[in-house]
């Protein structure tokens, strides 16, 4: 079986409401992304499901500790966004981190990869794109993902990826951990990559 570089899974219905909500969310506590070797410019992040352990920890551990325990909670700023709330708690597949990610105009995230993050180790990072626009640029194995408000993607962070936001808003994206299962897998291989 080829290993995937990147695979559309969905388009989400109702996501403008996800969208709407984002207008509250942007007034809380949003935090730099930790990894500062790998960006240039503003990237940050805001938490929204982390591992039951780091509950009572400061939110960059929340934020960031995508590969430990096995009881995974929302945390209470997802009180403020319903809609963002329900797509979560009916994902089909079992979700460990969940987080917003705000990659502000100007800003680029350099090549560089996430070892483990992929469907062949059990693995899954998907993207839900909630804000974007005509200048951003994100690629995986140097092929371009066609990313576009309100969809669903698969991303093998397990290959080099880079993204490098050329335009004049700031693109939020929805980035879901969760576990790899035979279903999902299905899913994603049979989507295959875009031509």
């Amino acid at each position: 079986m080829t290993r995937l570089s990147f695979a559309l899974l969905q388009r989400v219905t109702g996501y403008q409401q996800m969208q709407h909500e984002l207008s509250t969310l942007l007034q809380g506590e949003w935090y730099a992304h930790v990894n500062q070797r790998d960006y240039a410019g503003k990237w940050d992040v805001m938490p929204l499901r982390c591992a039951a352990e780091y509950l009572p920890q400061h939110p960059v551990l929340q934020s960031f500790a995508v590969h430990s325990g096995s009881d995974w909670r929302n945390l209470p700023q997802l009180a403020q966004s319903p809609a963002l709330a329900e797509f979560i708690n009916s994902f089909p597949h079992p979700l460990k981190s969940v987080r917003l990610m705000r990659l502000h105009p100007g800003a680029e995230i350099k090549p560089h990869r996430d070892a483990g993050l992929s469907l062949e180790a059990g693995e899954a990072r998907l993207h839900l794109c909630l804000q974007t626009n005509p200048g951003m640029e994100f690629r995986v194995n140097q092929q371009l993902v066609p990313m576009q408000e309100g969809e669903l993607w698969y991303i093998n962070a397990d290959q080099t990826h880079s993204v490098y936001n050329k335009g004049n808003s700031s693109r939020i994206n929805l980035v879901l951990d969760c576990q790899a299962t035979t279903t999902l897998k299905e899913q994603l291989y049979a989507a295959g990559e875009p031509a």
